[in-house]
């Protein structure tokens, strides 16, 4: 396993009237040189790798719940998997879509860590681009099932997806007796995925079509992770996401391509190029590929996992809910700040603006 990078000192330059902070052997900068807002002593203090004591054997945390979401209108039955702390009362939510082939049950590393940090977790399985399309399959028909599952059709059909799920948690959480009863704080919501979860998360928290119309573009999401996200199959990313206005983080690898499809390391990052300043985040994981995101090998792999990777994935994610739908000063002034290198190994990348 690589080595995490050590703090050296960082040399400050000016790109287009922007300070940029560089980081020397570990390429991470910020695009914002003024202090934290929360201090250093805050900084210091806050771990978003921090678990209750009892986290490891989830002493008093309630088992996953698995439910279904009737969409009525669309004849559609969209599976979820809700995790919760033990601690009582309404929290932030987080919904997360999986990539193309997944399900509700993973990866599990996501929602078992952010459940212990307070939040309910919502896992939601999308009908026509989950397991059952390869699942039955012999092992050559896979791969074409998959690419042919990748396409509009299904995509409108997992943004609408969101928009049930959304509806259903307000029913579940007024609901007396229900299993989710008053679980659900709905006036902070982040939303998040991998890969066709990430462009499914796209679609519900900004990104703009032709004309610069947002029709899939859901109020109620506060702050959205992309993980291996995508630029948009027509027009381009400037246009897409030139005018994101809630909190974004981003997350790649150098190694990111694309088991089915074109896109590219380097087009990955074109969606954190085009977005504007305010409450944006990226990582890019040095020789992390695709699989890095998850929790099985994926086609096309070629390395094993660097555990490194996971770690780093838990806690700028954590850091970013607890800023974005806590409104966590401490939070936020970690991650605009030199903490995220401790969590960090050498190559990877680390910016915002």
């Amino acid at each position: 396993m690589r080595r995490p990078c050590p703090p050296p000192p960082p040399a400050i330059t000016l790109l287009g009237g922007l300070a940029v902070i560089a980081v020397l052997a570990c390429p991470t900068r910020g695009e914002d040189p003024s202090p934290p807002p929360a201090g250093t002593d805050a900084v210091a203090s806050y771990d978003p790798l921090a678990l209750p004591a009892d986290a490891d054997a989830q002493a008093g945390a309630p088992a996953p719940v698995d439910l279904d979401v009737v969409d009525a209108a669309r004849g559609r039955t969209i599976p979820v998997r809700v995790w919760l702390p033990a601690a009582a009362g309404a929290l932030p939510v987080i919904l997360v879509s999986h990539g193309l082939g997944g399900s509700r049950e993973g990866p599990a590393y996501l929602p078992r860590h952010w459940r212990f940090r307070g939040y309910a977790v919502v896992c939601l399985q999308h009908p026509g681009s989950d397991e059952a399309v390869w699942r039955d399959l012999p092992f050559a028909e896979r791969l074409p099932a998959l690419t042919a599952a990748a396409n509009l059709e299904n995509t409108l059909a997992r943004y609408a997806d969101v928009r049930a799920v959304l509806d259903a948690l307000g029913t579940w959480t007024a609901e007396a007796g229900h299993p989710c009863a008053g679980r659900f704080d709905l006036a902070h919501v982040g939303m998040t995925g991998h890969s066709f979860g990430a462009v499914t998360s796209q679609g519900v928290a900004g990104q703009a079509i032709r004309g610069g119309r947002r029709p899939f573009t859901l109020e109620a999401i506060d702050a959205a992770l992309l993980m291996s996200p995508s630029p948009p199959r027509a027009g381009d990313a400037a246009a897409a996401f030139g005018a994101v206005s809630i909190p974004w983080m981003i997350m790649t690898g150098t190694l990111d391509g694309s088991p089915i499809g074109s896109t590219t390391p380097a087009a990955r990052r074109e969606v954190y190029e085009a977005l504007p300043a305010g409450g944006k985040y990226e990582l890019v994981l040095f020789e992390a590929e695709h699989q890095a995101f998850g929790d099985r090998p994926l086609p096309g792999s070629t390395r094993p996992r660097d555990p490194n990777h996971h770690r780093a994935i838990l806690a700028l994610s954590t850091a970013f809910w607890d800023a974005t739908l806590r409104g966590d000063e401490a939070a936020k002034a970690w991650l605009e700040s030199d903490a995220p290198r401790t969590v960090l190994a050498e190559g990877d990348a680390w910016r915002w603006k």
